[in-house]
């Protein structure tokens, strides 16, 4: 039996890997899944664990196939999910993800969403809250066939770094080959906002309870709409508690 070598930092959805906690992982088991012509499911993805992990996704969304994905990627010294996602005619994937570390963790969430066929829409939200010395990570690639025209496809994705030591590590990339398409993607890394916390204290609250209270909002984007958004939100606020000082 073959075993597949270990990618290195010339592999760019390994650039900021954790290589030494990913060896103990590799090879990572594919996942499959597929939802058949005009049904709809969806689907939580919750590491929150002590120990390394890492996931491959791999999804299939037949013509006119919705599918709702939700992550949260928090507790664990090393998190990566990958995502790679192909979109038949009129699909609908919508991804909505939170990554939220401390300490010297690494946590990293990469994706490929393929564009296959005509009028497929594809929505993906990204939002990292990170500590210390922790580094996440979101490597997202839209890919749009040729032939795939009415295309609508669109990646938000912000980070918020509570320490000077901590890193955070964006790249939203487009690839078109299709005309009569919508594709936008946005890009942010920055801090807390200082006149909101004062304004936040101003009105009572301590600097913990105004940096949760902005930091549960800012999150909460990531999990707008989902079946389990409530146990979402109360997973992540617990993961902030523990970031937040």
């Amino acid at each position: 039996m073959t075993v597949a070598e270990l990618p290195t930092r010339k592999d760019e959805a390994f650039r900021y890997s954790d290589f030494a906690a990913l060896a103990g992982l590799w090879p990572v088991a594919r996942e499959d899944i597929i939802v058949p012509d005009g049904q709809s499911t969806w689907l939580s993805v919750i590491e929150a664990d002590d120990g390394p992990v890492a996931r491959h996704l791999a999804i299939t969304l037949e013509p006119g196939a919705s599918f709702d994905l939700r992550i949260l990627n928090a507790g664990n010294a090393y998190g990566r999910i990958a995502v790679d996602a192909r979109l038949g005619a009129g699909a609908r994937f919508t991804l909505g993800a939170a990554q939220l570390g401390g300490g010297t963790q690494t946590l990293e969430i990469v994706t490929e969403v393929h564009h296959a066929e005509p009028d497929a829409v594809s929505r993906q939200v990204i939002r990292s809250v990170l500590a210390g010395q922790a580094t996440g990570t979101y490597l997202g690639k839209v890919a749009v066939a040729r032939g795939a025209n009415g295309t609508d496809a669109g990646q938000s994705v912000r980070a918020m770094l509570l320490d000077p030591t901590a890193t955070a590590n964006a790249r939203p990339e487009l690839e078109i080959y299709a005309d009569d398409v919508k594709c936008a993607h946005g890009c942010a890394v920055g801090e807390l906002d200082a006149t909101g916390l004062f304004y936040l204290e101003s009105r009572g609250l301590t600097p913990p309870e105004a940096k949760r209270l902005m930091l549960q909002a800012f999150i909460a984007e990531a999990f707008s709409g989902a079946v389990e958004e409530d146990r979402l939100q109360a997973l992540a606020l617990d993961r902030l508690e523990g970031l937040v000082c």
